[in-house]
């Protein structure tokens, strides 16, 4: 992806090296009930969730010692967050409403949002409650050794995946989606989660479809993003932590599912033919 010395974005928080220990404890069972939706949101299991609180205690703020190759992907994410703001701003007019620009927090181990108090095994997340996504860079190591997806454009797919999310909240699929949450009982209430997911990759193809037409797009960009798509699917990581899948406790989608809703997106470049909630593929 072409992004040196272009515009980055000014809609950045910089919070890497303040942490956010005991704010969970002090929020009681709340947070603790906050902090279970928002991993399993993330795609975790109960044992991110553990993880979770455990390195959420009364942590003291450290120095934070930014290294070259952070603060080349600090400055990437940035780029690729203007770039989401041009092409949703666009899109939106487009369809005679207005675009809100949402937050990007880095953040280093763990970190308190409006939806709780969230560690790094999180990965990245949206969080509807302050509309702000929340992102540690290490997860583009992470992106490269566990899931084996490298390249800057897998993770471009990531932040436009969870830039999606923002445009979700906007539009007010999650407010229907998290109506259904105490109306279904868990294995029901995946499968809408599911097409949440799948819908917000359709919108990450939308970006990446209008990114192409920016010319930011370089040859090999896509199927890094079609690969990382491909490696965050449930039954993928299902097979890699546990050696088999449990198709009713996806959250997320397969593989071949968000490979297909991105390059749908990809292809269609609008709004109107991501209705995942509606489609008869499933």
């Amino acid at each position: 992806m072409q992004w040196k010395g272009r515009r980055a974005s000014s809609n950045v928080e910089d919070r890497r090296g303040m942490g956010g220990g005991g704010m969970l404890m002090g929020g009681g069972l709340g947070g603790i009930i906050l902090l279970v939706i928002m991993t399993f949101l993330g795609g975790g299991d109960m044992g991110d969730v553990v993880n979770n609180m455990t390195n959420s205690g009364n942590q003291s703020p450290a120095p934070y010692e930014q290294t070259a190759e952070e603060e080349e992907l600090a400055q990437f994410v940035s780029v690729v967050l203007a770039d989401t703001e041009e092409v949703w701003s666009k899109v939106f007019a487009e369809e005679g409403m207005e675009y809100q620009e949402p937050t990007l927090v880095l953040y280093s181990g763990s970190v308190q949002s409006a939806c709780g108090m969230a560690g790094s095994q999180v990965g990245p997340f949206y969080c509807p409650g302050d509309q702000k996504l929340y992102i540690d860079l290490s997860f583009y190591n992470e992106l490269q050794t566990k899931f084996q997806a490298p390249g800057d454009f897998a993770m471009a797919y990531v932040v436009a995946h969870e830039v999606g999310h923002h445009v979700q909240t906007l539009l007010g699929t999650t407010d229907k989606l998290n109506s259904l949450r105490g109306r279904l009982d868990q294995t029901e209430f995946n499968k809408y989660q599911v097409r949440f997911e799948l819908q917000a990759d359709y919108l990450a193809g939308v970006w990446a479809h209008h990114a192409q037409g920016m010319g930011v797009v370089e040859e090999g960009d896509l199927e890094e993003a079609m690969n990382a798509a491909s490696a965050v699917g449930d039954d993928t990581i299902q097979k890699r932590s546990q050696g088999y899948v449990v198709p009713e406790s996806f959250t997320h989608g397969t593989s071949e599912q968000r490979k297909s809703w991105f390059q749908k997106g990809y292809k269609a470049g609008n709004l109107e033919q991501g209705d995942t909630f509606n489609t008869r593929e499933f």
